[in-house]
Order: C-alpha cells, then sequence, then structure tokens
C-alpha cells in the first residue's frame, strides 16, 4: 500500500489579489500562496467568483470535468459551475465558485445603493458547501485548510460536523483568521436554519452565530478551528476574550510582523503538514 505523502494547503478566502481586494489581507493571501508554492507544498484556493471580478482580464475559463455539482440550499438546488484562473507569476490554481443567482450581480456584498444583499446568508451557505464538494470532487485531501473571511466562517463547523466522515477531509486541520467585520449589518434571520445542512449539525452546534452579525460570524469560525490567527489589532481587542472563551485549541496572537513578512504563516503550514 502506498502512503501518500504529499502536503497540502487549501485556501478558502473572499479576497484575493489581483482578483479582488477588500482588505490588504488580499495581497498577504497572494504572497503566502506563492510562497506556500515555492516551499514545494501543494496548495489550492477556492474564492466566489463575485460579478466584480473581471473574467476575460483575468484569463478564467469553466472547468467542464467538474461540472454537474448540484448545491442544496434549504432545499433548493443551485448549480454550482466552477472556474479556474491560475495566479499571475505562480503556477497555481484558483477556483471560483459561481452560480448566476448568487454570484452574477456586479457587486459584492451590497447593491448599487449601499444596500445589504437580503440573500447574503444563502450565498455563505452555498459558497462553502461549494467549496467543500469541490474538494470531495477534486479526491484531493488538504492537510489544512485555510479560512478568510466572513464567507468562509462555517466551514471549520461543517469539518467538524457533516464532512467529518468523508474521506478527503480525515486529516484535515483548519484555521481561521478573525478579521475586521467587513459589514455592520444582520444576515437574515432564516440564517442558522440555512446553515443546518445535515442532520449533524444540531441547532445549539449554530449558537454562537445566532446573533448573525459579522462578529458573531467570526466567533462561530473560531469556536471550530483547531488554530486561530487574530488578524488585525481591532478584532483582537474586540474578540479577544471571547475567541479565548470559545474553547479554540490554538490561539495566535495579532502581530505586525507576520502581516509584513508572511514566513511566520508559512512555518505554521509546514509545522501543520509535518505532524
Amino acid at each position: 500500500m502506498t502512503v501518500d505523502t504529499k502536503k497540502r494547503i487549501l485556501i478558502i478566502c473572499n479576497e484575493l489579489s489581483p482578483y479582488l481586494e477588500l482588505s490588504e489581507f488580499a495581497n498577504v493571501l497572494n504572497q503566502l500562496a506563492i510562497k506556500t508554492f515555492e516551499a514545494g507544498i501543494e496548495i489550492r484556493i477556492i474564492m466566489p467568483r463575485f460579478g466584480v471580478i473581471n473574467e476575460r482580464r483575468h484569463k478564467l475559463h469553466e472547468v467542464v470535468r467538474l461540472s454537474g455539482i448540484n448545491i442544496i440550499v434549504d432545499k433548493d438546488d443551485y448549480p454550482l459551475i466552477i472556474k479556474v484562473a491560475s495566479l499571475p507569476n505562480a503556477r497555481l490554481q484558483v477556483y471560483f465558485m459561481d452560480n448566476d443567482d448568487y454570484f452574477k450581480r456586479k457587486f459584492t456584498f451590497r447593491d448599487e445603493q449601499e444596500k445589504f444583499y437580503a440573500d447574503n446568508a444563502d450565498r455563505a451557505v452555498f459558497f462553502s458547501k461549494s467549496a467543500l464538494e469541490t474538494v470531495k470532487k477534486f479526491g484531493w485531501p488538504p492537510n489544512v485548510i485555510h479560512c478568510h473571511g466572513w464567507m468562509s466562517s462555517l466551514i471549520p463547523l461543517y469539518i467538524k460536523t457533516t464532512y467529518k466522515k468523508e474521506p478527503v477531509f480525515s486529516f484535515t486541520k483548519t484555521i481561521f483568521t478573525a478579521q475586521t467585520d467587513q459589514f455592520k449589518e444582520k444576515l437574515n434571520d432564516q440564517f442558522v436554519k440555512k446553515a443546518m445542512i445535515s442532520t449533524d449539525i444540531k441547532e445549539k452546534d449554530l449558537d454562537l452565530f445566532k446573533d448573525r452579525t459579522n462578529a458573531a460570524l467570526t466567533l462561530g469560525g473560531a469556536k471550530y478551528a483547531d488554530i486561530v490567527i487574530m488578524g488585525d489589532k481591532k478584532i483582537a481587542a474586540k474578540l479577544g476574550d471571547d475567541v479565548k472563551a470559545s474553547r479554540t485549541k490554538k490561539i495566535i496572537p495579532f502581530s505586525e510582523e507576520w502581516v509584513e513578512d508572511i514566513s511566520s504563516l508559512l512555518d505554521l503550514y509546514k509545522s501543520l503538514t509535518d505532524s
């Protein structure tokens, strides 16, 4: 029997330079991905295909071999379209989760009048399920899934519940980066119901998510992640004690050093893929 010794990192994020830059993390993730690849670790990235992303400029194209996946959100089926592009100056793939109902609009989280989309909760559930179903379709078992941004906050919970028996995730550890809030509104009041994607998830498992704010999603992601990185000073001051109370196994405090020099994050990847 051949033992698979490959080291694999999956980044699931809201943003990534040069495709979409909502915060400084877009560039941090770009550099982290490139340096991880250069270190000889297999790495793939998954993000939403927001309508503001220029497909022609960034050379996105549909991955036909991965077609045929339907994602269920609250009993409704939504076809998943998977697109791919090569990160500039690096030979690594970025996969974009797309669907006409959720991502065709030419904005990210708010419309042209700056009104928060009523279906942002549904979009988050769709994106989270899409990312994990795509990995299953790959048959590509990641050692680490690193989640960035509120739209990925359900991933650590799903790995610990619905997807824990999937062979592709048998040895997966999760990291969640706690970032400054990207919205001040609340997700719709059906969020918790729709986030319960299987009978493996109980309503109490979503207790920290119930306030439906960006901060609540951050605490929920932190509770189920194996490691939490405090992404900036503001979030560390605001939610530091609450994150500690969420019983996360390991918390990495905010440091200007790793924002300016991501070598410490790369060292974290190496330590997790070696363990």
